[in-house]
C-alpha cells in the first residue's frame, strides 16, 4: 500500500497474495424478504469462503465484486469494552472463572483493558482483510446446504 501525494488517495498494489473479495447485496424483489440476506446486506465475504449462495429457493441476492481497497477502507472490528472489564478481569467478583489471575501473571492489570481492547480489534481487523476469518454459524448453514443438495 502507498499513498499518491498528487491526489491524496492511498492505493494499493494488486497481488496475487490479496484474496478476491465480494460484496452480498440483497435486492428486493416481492413482498417476502429472508432475515438471513436482509443482515448479510453490504457485507463483504473473500471470493471463496462466503455464506452459500443462492442462500435459499427464489433468492434474490448477488455477490458482486468489490475491489480490494474498497475492505482495507470499510473493514472495522468492535469488541465490547465489557469483555474485559468487569468480565475478563472481573472487577465486580461477580464470575466464577479465574481469567484474571491468567493474565495478572502475563503482568496486564484492570488499567490496560481498554489497550487489550484496542489491540484486540486491531488484530481482528488484521486477520479479516487477509482472508482470514470463518462464518460462525454461517459455515454450518453452509454444509447443511451442501448436504442437502448433494443428496438430491
Amino acid at each position: 500500500m502507498y499513498y499518491k501525494r498528487s491526489t491524496g488517495t492511498i492505493l494499493v498494489r494488486k497481488s496475487k497474495d490479496f484474496p478476491s473479495w465480494v460484496k452480498w447485496t440483497h435486492h428486493s424483489e416481492g413482498k417476502s424478504h429472508c432475515d438471513e440476506c436482509l443482515k448479510l446486506d453490504g457485507c463483504f465475504f473473500t471470493e471463496n469462503n462466503h455464506p452459500a449462495w443462492p442462500h435459499h429457493p427464489f433468492c434474490h441476492c448477488t455477490l458482486d465484486p468489490i475491489d480490494y481497497t474498497v475492505v482495507l477502507m470499510n473493514a472495522a472490528s468492535y469488541s465490547d469494552y465489557s469483555k474485559f472489564d468487569p468480565y475478563l478481569f472481573n472487577t465486580h467478583g461477580q464470575y466464577t472463572h479465574t481469567k484474571e489471575r491468567l493474565f495478572a501473571q502475563w503482568g496486564y492489570t484492570v488499567e490496560d483493558a481498554h489497550w487489550l481492547q484496542a489491540e484486540m480489534e486491531k488484530q481482528a481487523r488484521e486477520r479479516y482483510v487477509t482472508g482470514d476469518y470463518t462464518l460462525g454459524k454461517l459455515d454450518t448453514f453452509l454444509l447443511h446446504y451442501i448436504r442437502r443438495s448433494t443428496k438430491t
